[in-house]
């Protein structure tokens, strides 16, 4: 079976909380064929994962790196997933911020338009403030 995933799947998977439904989220990821994996359900689990678990950056990566790793998961692009994960943890900007600077990376437009200094951090694209 081919089927979404949602953030709260993962969430449960890789806190192990609450126990029930982590155990539940587990098997079913063990039994799956194919898991679809929208990057924005990427960004969702950073976010739960730093805010309501506070998970250390460093520890964020390692765990969503394990779930894009993980064989029946497919995602668009894992590249710029995995690209916008060590721009997150290296620079230590927010995910959605390294997200952008991953994008403008890949699509060769290395101008971004933000009020965010924390881009400033990142030397291959260039933070324009409007």
């Amino acid at each position: 079976m081919t089927a979404f995933v949602d953030t709260n799947i993962l969430i449960r998977h890789l806190t192990g909380d609450p126990p029930g439904q982590a155990r539940r989220a587990t098997a079913s990821l063990a039994e799956a064929e194919e898991l679809l994996l929208p990057d924005l359900i990427v960004a969702e689990v950073v976010f739960v994962l730093e805010s309501f678990y506070e998970v250390a950056t460093d520890e964020v990566a390692r765990l969503v790196r394990s779930v894009i790793a993980y064989p029946p998961i497919r995602t668009l692009d894992p590249g710029l997933l995995l690209r916008s994960l060590e721009i997150y943890e290296t620079h230590r900007i927010d995910f959605a911020e390294a997200y952008l600077v991953a994008s403008a990376e890949a699509s060769g437009i290395p101008d971004v338009v933000s009020f965010d200094r924390s881009i400033d951090r990142v030397a291959t694209v260039n933070r324009i403030e409007p």
